[in-house]
């Protein structure tokens, strides 16, 4: 049943803010110590309280583990400290195991001994003097993930999460989209962030950062830790390993991706009923797609809010609205309401408050709407890839369109996948430049303003020369003048296109497993079916405004080639009444 179609911001993001808008405390300086876990292995923490009350006052805690340092040698503080402690708030901010100034060893993500140590270290702030016994777990990106998995430790003490930006599932959300190595991340980011482990971070001016905060004046224990560090190789080499959800690489002794997906971890989120904001974006990487497929999949009370910003929420991207047009809501009135559900979760309310609610922003109307149900009412409009390369809504001769793959072609250095690893801005920019590398299909102009709210499905009618190969499918909105622009997009590596019947998400489109047991090659010259969702989407286009759809083999810029190695593949695909289209969901007035 979904609420009110549109909703005014003020009351999304800025009704009864209360104290989240007041600053009252002052900040002390950060006291850092070790704490001991089950098996010996050290923790680094920071922890940042307010100065100006009593002794014996007890503050409400924010939690935030994170594998980017808790804090920069010879800094007096941290960006939490500074956000939640005038608030009222203590602040704890930990190196997870095997990072920062941390013992131990970090062999992927979520390793089990990491997301373990977050029991002990609840229990270690529910045992301190300054401590209520209650802890809400914060975090952007990596440590928006953390606190999905404070959550899934179902501990009495943790009263909320709030994870902006996370990866539902790291797989298909941003790791291999589609089946299809994202170099960005696995290559770039992973072997970035070994250097973090090392202490080694150079910077924009070739300098280097001064460090991690050590824990103790001295850095004895700091080189002893970096040396811990060492035992494992960068996760990068575990990613070459991987093509399937359950394969194991060898340097993840025995692990999955499988086994650090929030998503896998679903029923154990649901047992501890944590109430949850979650911020993603539609030019996220795949945080839209997790937060959707959050919101469907799990019963506890939430917030869910997709926007049109980068990775992160501080920078707006609209490209249907004028460059000077403002684009709500800013960073500091998403964190004033993050704050706002902090208290509601402290105070015991937000279970009765909360529900579940979906808010969601519609490019190019520049307005946000609310949902208890996904996908809203809306009605599968399908456009037919037809003859002289028109986009339309009845199919027409049977046909082929060719495309020879050059795996030298990529795209624009500032898009959802590469926002991801920097927090840069997204920019898609004029499609039309890319048009010599890809096949482009294009529709009438509108009579009608159009709004485009779910997942686009795409369905192709294949032929190859190869036995396997990527296929990126891109939604766009042509202008009047002629600019094209960037809605979203959608890929498959061919090896995985079995569609996965008993997925939980088929509702939203073709969905497939990534398992080993559903591999399907291609039989070079025999025509196959490839159906998939791309990118979740909310759009409104107006009268005049025409369709676009673009196909392409490759993308250097962000993913890996495929096939890796050999010829590249010539592609065919075919037209008619069994040839390709796309479904769109359109929302009727």
């Amino acid at each position: 049943m979904s609420l009110a179609r549109q909703e005014t911001l003020e009351s999304i993001f800025s009704v009864d803010l209360g104290d989240a808008t007041t600053t009252r405390h002052k900040v002390s300086p950060v006291e850092s110590v070790y704490v001991t876990m089950r098996d010996g292995v050290r923790i680094a923490l920071d922890v940042v309280r307010p100065t100006d009350e009593d002794v014996g006052t007890k503050h409400d805690t924010i939690l935030v583990m994170t594998r980017y340092w808790r804090g920069i040698k010879g800094s007096s503080s941290n960006h939490y400290a500074d956000l939640f402690v005038p608030k009222g708030y203590a602040v704890v901010v930990g190196d997870v195991r095997g990072t920062g100034a941390s013992f131990g060893v970090w062999p992927h993500h979520r390793a089990r001994a990491e997301t373990l140590d977050f029991t002990e270290v609840m229990d270690w702030i529910v045992a301190q003097p300054w401590s209520t016994g209650q802890v809400v777990g914060y975090g952007l990106s990596y440590t928006a993930n953390t606190a999905d998995w404070m959550a899934e430790r179902n501990h009495p003490a943790l009263k909320g999460i709030v994870p902006r930006f996370a990866d539902y599932d790291s797989y298909e959300d941003l790791l291999l989209p589609g089946g299809i190595p994202n170099l960005i991340m696995g290559r770039t980011w992973a072997n970035k962030v070994k250097d973090f482990d090392r202490n080694i971070v150079a910077l924009a001016d070739g300098e280097h950062s001064p460090g991690v905060r050590p824990v103790a004046p001295a850095d004895v224990d700091l080189d002893a830790a970096v040396r811990d560090h060492e035992q494992v190789p960068s996760v990068w080499e575990g990613f070459q390993q991987v093509t399937f959800k359950d394969d194991r690489p060898a340097t993840w002794g025995g692990a999955s991706m499988l086994d650090w997906s929030t998503q896998e971890a679903a029923d154990w989120l649901d047992r501890s009923g944590t109430p949850t904001q979650n911020w993603a974006s539609w030019f996220d990487a795949g945080t839209a797609q997790g937060a959707v497929r959050r919101f469907l999949r799990q019963s506890n009370p939430m917030n869910v809010f997709i926007g049109p910003w980068n990775h992160g929420g501080d920078i707006p991207y609209d490209p249907l609205l004028a460059a000077d047009e403002v684009i709500p809501p800013t960073t500091p009135t998403q964190e004033a309401n993050d704050i706002r559900f902090m208290n509601l979760c402290f105070k015991g309310q937000a279970v009765r408050e909360l529900g579940k609610v979906l808010h969601y922003y519609t490019l190019g109307e520049g307005v946000w709407k609310s949902t208890r149900s996904w996908p809203p009412l809306a009605t599968r409009y399908r456009w037919y890839l037809a003859g002289g390369f028109r986009l339309s809504s009845s199919p027409d001769a049977s046909g082929v369109d060719s495309l020879q793959v050059d795996p030298a072609l990529g795209d624009v250095a500032s898009t959802r996948w590469t926002t991801n690893n920097d927090c840069g801005k997204v920019d898609y920019r004029d499609r039309r430049q890319l048009d010599a590398a890809r096949l482009v299909y294009t529709s009438d102009p509108l009579t009608r303003d159009l709004e485009i709210t779910g997942h686009p499905v795409i369905h192709l009618n294949i032929t190859s020369t190869r036995e396997d190969g990527a296929f990126f499918v891109y939604l766009e909105a042509v202008r009047p003048d002629g600019v094209s622009c960037y809605l979203t997009e959608g890929q498959l590596r061919a090896l995985h296109r079995k569609v996965w019947a008993e997925s939980p998400f088929s509702a939203l489109g073709p969905q497939h497993s990534y398992l080993q047991r559903d591999a399907e090659l291609l039989t070079p010259g025999e025509a196959a079916v490839l159906a998939f969702t791309l990118q979740p989407i909310s759009a409104r286009l107006p009268e005049g405004y025409r369709l676009r759809v673009s196909l392409a083999g490759s993308e250097t810029t962000t993913f890996a080639h495929v096939p890796s190695d050999g010829e590249p593949p010539l592609l065919k695909f075919h037209r008619g009444t069994s040839g390709c289209y796309i479904d769109l969901p359109i929302i009727k007035p």
